[in-house]
């Protein structure tokens, strides 16, 4: 048995897969049933399907797969909403464009019926994927370290409540544990005598289920992030970072897509922002936009433009972060930053270069000062440009304490090593999922 360590988004992938298949099934099966040809339905075939994965998507189908603590209950509702979009899209669809009679698959009764074994077979497939079916088993995650650092490892798990927390062991129970299993530990006990028989032991069994790593290492593939605390003082270089490759296609990549989606997305959302600043202007009477100072690439200072959310501030207001409930925001600006509309005039930022579309998100240099000084590491969040989105923001709550800075800096810094186009795809696609659901802050 090969060793397989779960990745969310492979499960998310082959639900996906499995969804398209139960529907191509459930479809093939209702007319067979029902006599009826499937020649001429294809364009209907291809919009239901899409539709009916893009609200699983934005309605959390998938999501659910990632966290096995959720209830039935929450999954049924989860679905049954996918099932109910899906339909009203498809009826909204079928009146603009009025088909003709004999595309059967637009009728109400057509739909409900394959939409319906449909979600019922999705909630099958995500049960069962839930409980393992159709993976490897999941290895134990084992923990052998000195009780400070060990202390700390567990402490950036519990910050990832959906990822599953190591053990936290001594090297005889970590021998004595059944495969498969990984192990991470830690560089400092390596040498000493007493750990000798766990890597004796370790190093008899079959590696492909018996995996042998580090805390860093451990957290780095688990939580996909990089928390500070377990890094050393001497961690990476700039001349190690993908970014900073003289000749990398990603990198030239990256500034010509930020440049051409910078100017359409100027285009395109300009009556929007032309909207907002006009309820910005009528709720107070006050300035439409916010230019802020912050930190730039390598620390830089660069003036950042907003849509203001805020009350008019006094110059002799203490500089504080903003706080869930914050009575500073106003009524328009609660709407602007639930759906970062607010964000949006920082595309002239990317257009002129001081910030990219995807990159950590830049900070006020008032406070950098506090946070350099009480995070390790934190001043390698400039080797790239900033962002109007970021690994941190898709992933991690608004920091609102040194704490909270620190879990984004943990995510920023796994940005900064695993960069690459792959993964800016994925941060835009999840950018994308919070702009609809309107779940910023």
């Amino acid at each position: 048995m090969k060793l397989s360590w779960r990745n969310p988004r492979r499960t998310l992938f082959l639900c996906a897969v499995l969804d398209l298949l139960g529907m191509c099934l459930v479809l093939i099966g209702l007319a067979s049933f029902w006599e009826l040809p499937l020649q001429g339905q294809f364009f209907w075939i291809v919009v239901t399907a899409i539709a009916y994965l893009l609200w699983g998507w934005l309605l959390g189908t998938y999501t659910v797969l990632g966290w096995p603590s959720l209830s039935r209950w929450t999954l049924i509702q989860r679905l049954g909403l996918c099932f109910l979009s899906t339909l009203m899209l498809v009826a909204i669809l079928r009146w603009l464009i009025n088909p003709s009679l004999d595309v059967w698959l637009v009728y109400r009764s057509s739909q409900m019926s394959w939409l319906f074994c449909t979600t019922i077979l999705s909630l099958f497939v995500r049960v069962a994927l839930r409980r393992g079916a159709l993976q490897a088993e999941e290895p134990q995650l084992i923990l052998v370290a000195p009780a400070e650092e060990a202390l700390r490892a567990m402490q950036a798990w519990q910050l990832t409540p959906t990822r599953m927390m190591p053990q936290w062991l001594s090297s005889n129970d970590a021998v004595s544990q059944p495969s498969p299993l990984v192990i991470a530990l830690s560089t400092s006990v390596r040498h000493q005598p007493k750990y000798r028989r766990l890597l004796e032991e370790l190093e008899k069994r079959d590696p492909r289920e018996c995996n042998l790593t580090t805390p860093l290492a451990l957290a780095e593939r688990q939580l996909e992030r990089i928390p500070p605390a377990l890094l050393p003082d001497l961690w990476i270089g700039y001349s190690e970072i993908p970014w900073n490759a003289l000749f990398s296609p990603q990198r030239q990549l990256k500034r010509a897509a930020d440049f051409v989606l910078a100017a359409l997305l100027i285009a395109v959302t300009a009556p929007l922002v032309f909207i907002a600043a006009v309820l910005i202007w009528l709720e107070d009477r006050g300035s439409v936009f916010y230019v802020q100072e912050r930190s730039g690439w390598l620390g830089q200072p660069f003036k950042v433009l907003k849509l203001r959310t805020m009350k008019v501030a006094s110059p002799e207001d203490p500089i504080s972060w903003t706080l869930p409930g914050d009575e500073r925001i106003t009524r328009v600006g609660h709407w602007l930053r639930r759906s970062r509309l607010d964000e949006l005039p920082q595309l002239l930022n990317v257009l002129r270069g001081d910030m990219s579309l995807i990159g950590p998100r830049p900070e006020r240099p008032e406070l950098e000062l506090k946070l350099e000084a009480s995070i390790p590491h934190y001043r390698k969040r400039h080797w790239m440009r900033p962002g109007l989105s970021g690994w941190a923001q898709v992933c991690a709550p608004y920091a609102a304490s040194v704490q909270d800075s620190e879990l984004k800096l943990s995510y920023d810094l796994y940005y900064l090593k695993y960069f690459s186009t792959w993964l800016d795809l994925l941060i835009l696609f999840r950018t994308i999922k919070t702009v609809l659901k309107v779940a910023g802050r």
